[in-house]
């Protein structure tokens, strides 16, 4: 079976937005299953603590969590990166996707 890796790159500036907090914000992000991916070095990393959670995609390989904290509240678990994708995933190596409310603005 061979899987075929639906993609889109934007050219538009986007961010991450949680608690009033914007937490990442690139022209570079990369769109996959819905979910845009922000290079690493446009994450602000100090709103995010590596959580030790871990889940499994069967041609992504394991996603790694973190955990953010914004304007005195956590969100647990609410962004994920794949540290040694998958071959078909290799595009998102070094890059940090978010969910459970962090909304994408343009």
């Amino acid at each position: 079976m061979e899987i075929v890796l639906l993609e889109h790159h934007r050219i538009q500036i986007m961010k991450a937005v949680w608690n009033g907090v914007v937490l990442a914000e690139s022209d570079d992000t990369v769109v996959i299953e819905g979910n845009h991916y922000f290079p690493a070095d446009s994450v602000k990393k100090e709103f995010l603590v590596e959580s030790g959670f871990t889940s499994f995609c069967g041609w992504k390989g394991t996603a790694s969590y973190y955990s953010v904290t914004a304007n005195g509240k956590t969100n647990s678990d609410c962004a994920w990166y794949y540290p040694e994708p998958n071959d078909a995933a290799a595009k998102i190596r070094g890059h940090v996707a978010f969910w459970k409310g962090v909304e994408m603005e343009d």
